[in-house]
């Protein structure tokens, strides 16, 4: 999908059509998840910290991310997707892989082109937003070809043409070639992926080491055989924090780890899993960040056993100095529980000190994005002022569906339109605790209302 979650929300709000729009964290320490192609034209990115995409584009909307309302256009489009064949591997919310010779889909490379037409066409029809496809022989290759079909086009690599493509190109282009090892290549004197062919099997190992180079090499010589895969087992559940300013209170700190529990422990329901090893990570003042874990004797997805568990492994951790983030894990997933696992979690005290934790694959942001901290975050007990975040949906009892465009000083600003307007909608300014504004579920998008297309069939409304 093309800026998927910018081009959701301009989708979703008729005055940031054609605008640069930001979604991401909007904390001092916030980054930007996705940013619309007019965004992205004044330098904005993905990944970037959000104080310096604000300085780059400081008209820009700037939103927080509204997951469950991604998540339903996601679930069309991945059913799309099932319709050319069982094996759908997604790869995020907006992304995924599709082998279309099991579908019976792929005789050439005429007939994969028409087939990817026509999930262009279905996916604008479905949803009213674009999303590009990249054909060819295997995943990376693929991969390459969506990228460089980018916004709203269609890429197809014909066999035999793999290697001639490669060859210019910088070594990065290659999946698992990270800043780091770019780095170690480009010290090696090797910056494109012709080089890496050229310098053979063995250097590459020698610099890499085995594994890695070997598999650099194989690439690098438009050699791919990842299977897709249908089915990704979920490794781990979890739930972050980044905090605009470090704690230091270690009560303030332990209420954290605490209220970090809960969410996770509703996620991990949610996926329908349990889980036997509790899993905290806690990233200091100083960028440094520390995982500790305890294993169970079985698989749980009580509340109270994964707190007290989480509040054990704090007591292991210095956050003398500061605390930047917290999260807290589940992992060993199940789709059982054991119930008798109070007495066991006071007497397992023993705690091992791990690596980082285990990569969540029930996530809530597409994979190799930045963490993005949860948009709204319940009041802490005893505020009587609801927190409004910019983007998010109100409903006012008589002015009707609207969205927060802003908030601060004890009043919130809202525009009263909804995805089917055809002009913009009026601004309103209430006070932050006004009983007529409530927070509401997303409205459904109008794909005719966005694309032209008449009849399309509008996304599911969307709700947590």
């Amino acid at each position: 999908m093309d800026a998927f979650f910018a081009a959701a929300e301009q989708a979703s709000k008729p005055s940031l059509r054609g605008k640069p729009v930001v979604v991401g964290g909007l904390g001092p320490r916030g980054v930007v998840a996705t940013a619309s192609y007019e965004a992205r034209r004044f330098g904005v990115h993905s990944a970037m910290p959000m104080g310096q995409a604000r300085r780059l584009a400081p008209n820009a909307a700037y939103l927080v991310p509204r997951f469950a309302f991604y998540r339903a256009i996601s679930g069309q489009v991945m059913e799309l997707l099932g319709r050319l064949s069982p094996l759908v591997e997604p790869l995020s919310l907006d992304e995924a892989f599709v082998d279309l010779e099991a579908g019976g889909l792929a005789d050439d490379s005429a007939g994969a082109r028409a087939v990817g037409e026509r999930l262009r066409a279905e996916i604008l029809a479905t949803t009213g937003l674009t999303g590009s496809v990249g054909l060819a022989g295997s995943k990376m290759l693929a991969k390459i070809a969506s990228e460089e079909a980018k916004p709203d086009g269609l890429v197809l690599i014909e066999p035999g043409t793999e290697r001639a493509l490669l060859a210019p190109r910088s070594v990065r282009i290659i999946p698992g070639v990270g800043p780091a090892t770019g780095d170690h290549l480009r010290r090696a004197g090797i910056t494109t992926v012709a080089e890496v062919v050229e310098a053979g099997e063995d250097e590459l190992v020698r610099i890499l080491g085995r594994s890695h180079g070997a598999s650099l090499y194989r690439m690098a010589r438009g050699h791919d055989d990842r299977p897709v895969v249908a089915e990704r087992d979920a490794k781990s559940v979890s739930v972050e924090d980044t905090f605009d300013i470090d704690l230091h209170d270690r009560l303030r700190i332990r209420l954290e780890v605490e209220r970090l529990a809960e969410r996770c422990v509703t996620r991990l329901r949610g996926s329908g899993h349990s889980g036997r090893t509790i899993v905290l990570k806690v990233r200091r003042y100083d960028f440094s960040t520390l995982t500790r874990s305890e294993t169970l004797r079985g698989p749980t997805d009580d509340p109270l056993v994964v707190r007290e568990a989480a509040e054990r492994l704090l007591e292991l951790v210095d956050t003398t100095g500061g605390v930047r983030l917290l999260g807290v894990g589940v992992s060993g997933l199940a789709d059982y529980t054991q119930e008798d696992l109070f007495a066991q979690a006071g007497a397992e005290a023993g705690t091992s000190a791990g690596g980082e934790a285990a990569e969540a694959v029930v996530a809530e942001e597409p994979a190799e994005r930045p963490a993005v901290a949860p948009a709204a975050v319940p009041p802490a007990a005893g505020t009587a002022s609801r927190r409004w975040a910019p983007g998010h949906d109100v409903r006012h009892a008589v002015l009707g569906a609207g969205w927060v465009q802003g908030s601060g000083l004890g009043r919130v600003t809202v525009r009263f339109e909804e995805p089917g307007s055809t002009a913009p909608g009026r601004v309103r300014t209430f006070t932050v605790d006004d009983p007529e504004l409530e927070p509401a579920d997303p409205l459904p998008l109008v794909p005719g209302g966005v694309t032209g297309a008449e009849g399309a069939a509008p996304v599911v409304r969307a709700g947590e």
